[in-house]
């Protein structure tokens, strides 16, 4: 992790004070935040990512916080969870207090907290809340839809001339989790999973012994789910246009796309394979046509990889990126929603 010497926490709690923004590591991803209570600021954070106005932040709050400032109601279920995994990366979906305004929240009367364990974020949380509200609505630091970035250098390949002029940066070192918060709602009668993240529903189930409902199965049943960050379709996604591949199917894939002249980027569980001889004509197989990136095949270690992976192949210059698919089960659920979601996206 970068270390960051104190004056730099202080004048980046002094540019969330002034309503400023400030890009700030966390465990999950780096976010792009501004003071949560401070309309004009958080109106800032949507014009820098041309994030739609209805999308809701998420309130990141330092340990120790009151949550009642926050929240008008805490339940039962959100204090054992808050125990058990703050800080940590989960998100609960509560009903909000006056102080949130409705810009961050998209409109709605319910709000998504969180206490991030990244030891920059808590300085920065704990510092501000010394000289300002404490509380800081932040998205990941990117522009909207894009992947989102797990190093300072991803930030400021994202915003460019922005960084420093508009946007105050905290270089923490490349993110532990690097994926986004698992997002619970406790707003309603029963749990919801909404996004799913690093901590999984069994988790949640061993600390409130109520499994809850997936997304799906919750709206299916009614509509009233509250509207929480990445839950569009389209939503984490390269600029390259990105396919997901069964394993069977993978080499004759690639194999296709060679042969008409195309280069791949490959994010797979194997190593790169020899390349056949080019057919006739077609030369592209001399000339690096495969960029391939062989990731593990641990979950929590692809998912720490994955928008870093996703974004050296969209680096590639490459025709296509195929991603050969995860198993489909709970310990990958995580990934496997982010790259549905980005194939979908990258297609737009």
């Amino acid at each position: 992790m970068a270390r960051l010497n104190k004056q730099q926490i202080l004048d980046a709690a002094n540019a969330l004070a002034a309503g400023n923004l400030v890009a700030l590591p966390t465990e999950t991803v780096y976010g792009l935040g501004a003071d949560a209570t401070n309309e004009a600021a958080v109106r800032k954070i949507f014009a820098a990512k041309g994030r739609p106005a209805d999308h809701p932040l998420i309130v990141h709050l330092a340990k120790g916080a009151v949550l009642e400032d926050w929240a008008k109601e805490v339940s039962p279920h959100a204090r054992k969870l808050v125990a058990a995994f703050w800080p940590g990366p989960l998100t609960i979906i509560l009903r909000k207090s006056s102080r949130i305004p409705k810009v961050v929240t998209g409109g709605q009367a319910t709000v998504g907290l969180r206490c991030p364990s990244h030891p920059i974020a808590q300085s920065l949380l704990r510092e501000f809340a010394a000289i300002g509200s404490g509380a800081v609505a932040a998205p990941s630091a990117n522009k909207f839809g894009h992947v989102s970035p797990t190093t300072a250098e991803h930030v400021r390949d994202e915003f460019g001339e922005e960084i420093d002029r508009d946007i105050y940066l905290l270089d923490g070192g490349p993110c532990e989790v690097g994926i986004e918060s698992t997002i619970l709602d406790l707003s309603r009668e029963f749990p919801v999973l909404l996004r799913p993240g690093a901590i999984t529903r069994e988790q949640i189930f061993q600390v409130i012994g109520v499994l809850p409902r997936s997304r799906e199965d919750d709206e299916r049943e009614r509509q009233d789910a509250p509207r929480v960050s990445g839950s569009l379709a389209a939503h984490y996604a390269p600029r390259t246009p990105l396919e997901l591949v069964p394993t069977d199917q993978l080499n004759g894939r690639i194999d296709g796309l060679l042969a008409e002249g195309r280069r791949v980027g490959v994010l797979a569980f194997s190593a790169k394979p020899k390349l056949k001889p080019s057919p006739v004509g077609v030369g592209v197989r001399n000339a690096r046509p495969l960029v391939w990136i062989a990731a593990s095949g641990e979950p929590d270690e692809f998912a720490h990889g994955l928008y870093a992976n996703l974004r050296t192949l969209d680096a590639a210059g490459t025709a296509l990126l195929l991603v050969e698919s995860p198993p489909n089960n709970e310990a990958w659920a995580a990934v496997n929603d982010r790259l549905w979601r980005a194939a979908v996206g990258s297609q737009t």
